[in-house]
């Protein structure tokens, strides 16, 4: 139970409390059933209900667009209710669609109500449950099954009393779920269309109300006793015939007096079997398995090429006398290691998003393992949130990231003096920031400041001109670099979503 709003209530012990919890834990599968909404309310001392608990159908679409939480019933919405707890008794009503806070739009039709009052183990009045749904599916209950009904109204009158036990384990039930009704002697005495189609794909395609739930040559009739016997609902997943199941009981207690509130019962007489074929959604979830883990290893080979090439290239550069392409090739190897970053989080991770920062922090590790000059004493820092991106938005980052550290490197702190001027120690630091729909990246180094000709449009590195042309035509972004103390370098792009598993452009405000 909210615990806002616990503290508005008054007047109630912490059995009352306890006792409701109970019941709120009976209401989602209670909804679902009575493809209803399901609200627990409790006097508010106003002449109102404040409403506790909430419990939205997933069999079809509920009567609220928002959860009634907190929120607070008058007479005019909810006159089912008030009479409910005037009456001491069963009360049904019907509202227009609108009045209430939180309801559904573009709906019409009239909402059915029907309350019971709740009362506590000493016989107190202490709240109500009102059930809420539309009058179309209301018509359509009554023109289903008459043992359906009857045992659904015990369900309803057993959960004023937040039984049975355990069924906030189950699983909520969906509008293709099958529901069979078997009494105290294992007999099934219901048994809805899907539940008969569901089990006619596995063999069974005679009437099977009247036969014992034995003569079904599967685990049901030892589930359904079992739930019976020791008064708890079940669930398991299991694998009949070739189908995959998640099968539900629900024990029914009947009582032996005419009032709601007796605390005498019998024992259970009757249970709910609710049946799921997902035979399909654990098809789907293998074939995702084994499409994931073959990604994952062509990622995890592609790395590993990627490190091959960059290590032939080492060896090459060592063989080389030239500076100029003992440089060129170190470059080119920091260049393929940074994509090789990319393959490795996406050989390691199951989503398709990077985090980036991440990236840069591996980036830099590499850098400072692999190419500075042991002369020179420079650190790297990084700063801000976590920032994911898609793995094509990532991959071009990280190649921009690997830029800008290079870059810091060798024109911030070159060994030549600059200016009359040598620098072999400083930091270089990275810092993200998230704007939602964009993303911002800022490196600085407190080295040489940029000469006083400097543009960026006619910039004859090799390594700017990739970072431009990566920030502006594949990030669809801007670069900036400003003489701060050193030089920073700004970079915004926008981020991609995925949409539907499909890359869309976010467009910034």
């Amino acid at each position: 139970m909210d615990s806002a709003v616990r503290a508005q209530l008054t007047g109630f012990n912490d059995r009352d409390f306890d006792f409701l919890f109970r019941i709120t834990k009976v209401i989602p599968i209670l909804a679902d059933l009575s493809r209803a909404d399901v609200l627990i309310g409790v006097p508010s001392g106003d002449k109102q209900f404040v409403i506790v608990a909430h419990a939205k159908p997933h069999s079809i679409a509920s009567v609220h667009r928002d959860p009634m939480i907190g929120q607070r019933l008058t007479q005019g919405d909810a006159m089912a209710l008030f009479h409910a707890l005037e009456s001491h008794q069963f009360a049904r009503g019907m509202r227009e669609s609108g009045p209430v806070v939180g309801a559904a739009e573009g709906s019409p039709a009239p909402v059915v109500q029907e309350a019971y009052p709740i009362e506590n183990e000493t016989g107190q009045l202490i709240g109500g449950m009102l059930v809420e749904t539309n009058l179309l599916e209301s018509e359509r209950l009554k023109r289903r099954s008459d043992v359906f009904q009857r045992v659904l109204k015990m369900f309803q009158q057993n959960a004023l009393r937040g039984e049975p036990e355990g069924a906030e384990s189950l699983s909520s039930f969906g509008e293709h779920d099958g529901v069979i009704i078997v009494d105290g002697e294992g007999t099934i005495r219901y048994m809805s269309g899907i539940a008969t189609n569901l089990y006619r794909n596995i063999g069974y395609g005679e009437q099977l109300v009247g036969k014992p739930l034995s003569y079904l040559e599967t685990q049901d009739d030892e589930l359904v006793r079992k739930g019976i016997s020791t008064r708890r609902c079940y669930q398991v997943a299991e694998e009949e015939r070739g189908r995959n199941w998640v099968k539900k009981v629900i024990p029914i207690y009947r009582y032996d007096r005419p009032s709601l509130f007796s605390p005498v019962r019998q024992n259970p007489l009757l249970a709910f079997l609710l049946i799921h074929d997902d035979t399909e959604a654990r098809q789907r979830e293998r074939e995702l398995l084994i499409k994931t883990t073959m990604i994952k290893e062509l990622h995890h080979r592609v790395k590993n090429d990627l490190q091959t090439v960059a290590s032939l290239l080492r060896m090459q550069a060592r063989r080389l006398q030239t500076p100029e392409a003992k440089s060129a090739l170190a470059e080119a190897v920091s260049r393929i290691l940074s994509i090789a970053v990319i393959h490795e989080f996406l050989s390691a991770q199951d989503t398709r998003t990077i985090n980036i920062r991440e990236v840069a922090q591996r980036i830099a590790q590499q850098m400072q393992d692999g190419l500075l000059d042991p002369s020179r004493s420079i650190s790297f820092t990084l700063d801000g949130p976590n920032i994911y991106l898609p793995a094509r938005q990532a991959t071009s980052c990280a190649l921009v990231i690997n830029e800008l550290l290079q870059n810091a490197l060798e024109h911030g702190f070159d060994l030549r003096a600059v200016d009359g001027e040598r620098i072999t120690s400083g930091t270089i630091s990275m810092v993200f920031e998230d704007f939602g729909d964009a993303v911002g990246l800022t490196v600085h180094d407190d080295g040489h400041a940029l000469p006083p000709d400097f543009n960026l449009e006619h910039v004859g590195s090799l390594g700017l001109r990739v970072v431009q042309m990566l920030v502006t035509q594949d990030l669809k972004g801007q670069i900036d670099l400003q003489s701060d103390h050193g030089v920073s370098a700004i970079v915004r792009f926008p981020k991609i979503s995925l949409v539907g598993g499909e890359e869309k452009w976010n467009e910034p405000e």
